[in-house]
């Protein structure tokens, strides 16, 4: 008796508990509910875009009766074949490329250096020049006033026409420059107490420290630029070697849209209206058009996707 061991609970009177407790499952509800919510997520954000690429690849007469989710019934290509038939596409791709390409470049470089400008607080004229490009955010003179102005400037039928009126943006010059702010002083006074002028501590300080804002706004950038037609329409429509890719899909979708007879769609298809009227119809047309147009930017995205995440990390983290 004198040697018998007490354990500690018959010594406090607490019963020994039995089972998983309620701290233990509740991370385990926790991951669970939040990897069915991530998969229906998943789900949701895919879908519709995979069945785009599926009616792509469907016959449009198949189509037409619906039905048609995760694979096509009856295979085909003559989508895209009606899409390419027309050898202005080419040349079409390669402007948009050229236009997206400048664009995001001098967009990105210009604009970083107006939001340094106004960055700093010793420029007396920050504040006015800024209160100057937000009104423009708020404010425009209308199409018409644009299109005399495009026309003073002789940028009809010119390719700068795309890049020009977009080198600079009030709404990224705001984003950039607030995330300037957030670089210490320390740095760019360290710089000056070494020699170094403003475009010198721009170019080795400023800029290479806003990789990851610029690489958010460059892919809006891009976007915008890849995906824009109608200054293609305005600016550039009689001068046919300067159409865009996007300018030219949008003039397939609308003539296949107002007839299913549509003489291009049946000479891409390598076959005869009648024919080409069973396997080729607007509906298919139009999601093959998206899946051409939306290709290109998709495969930019991985190599920004990583300076997205440095961007939530490095504005997470707070001094």
């Amino acid at each position: 008796m004198g040697n018998q061991q007490i354990s500690p609970q018959r010594m406090t009177g607490v019963p020994k508990k039995k089972g998983l407790g309620l701290g233990r499952i509740e991370p385990i509800l926790f991951n669970t509910f939040n990897t069915i919510f991530m998969i229906c997520l998943v789900i949701v954000t895919l879908y519709p875009f995979l069945n785009t690429i599926v009616v792509s690849l469907n016959a449009g007469n198949d189509t037409i009766r619906g039905g048609i989710y995760l694979w096509p019934r009856e295979w085909t290509l003559q989508n895209y074949k009606a899409v390419f038939a027309s050898g202005t596409i080419y040349n079409a791709f390669w402007v948009s490329v050229a236009r997206t390409v400048l664009s995001t470049l001098l967009n990105i470089f210009l604009t970083t250096m107006l939001s340094y400008t106004l960055s700093r607080r010793e420029y007396v004229f920050r504040k006015p020049i800024t209160l100057v490009f937000i009104l423009t955010m708020y404010f425009s003179a209308g199409l018409i006033p644009g299109y005399f102005l495009i026309k003073e400037l002789h940028l009809l039928n010119s390719f700068w026409v795309y890049v020009l009126p977009s080198m600079i943006s009030a709404f990224n010059m705001i984003v950039i420059r607030t995330y300037i702010g957030t670089i210490p002083e320390s740095l760019v006074e360290s710089a000056r107490i070494d020699g170094a002028g403003d475009f010198k501590i721009f170019i080795r300080i400023i800029f290479p420290l806003c990789k990851p804002v610029l690489a958010t706004i460059a892919l809006f950038v891009a976007v915008g630029a890849w995906n824009s037609w109608f200054d293609a329409f305005i600016y550039t429509s009689s001068k046919q070697e300067l159409s865009t890719l996007q300018y030219e899909l949008m003039k397939l979708l609308s003539s296949s849209m107002n007839s299913n007879n549509n003489p291009n769609v049946a000479a891409g298809a390598g076959m005869t209206q009648d024919t080409a009227k069973s396997l080729v119809t607007p509906l298919s047309i139009r999601a093959a058009v998206t899946v051409v147009a939306s290709v290109p930017i998709l495969v930019v995205y991985p190599f920004m996707q990583k300076y997205f995440v440095v961007g939530l990390n490095v504005g997470s983290v707070k001094e």
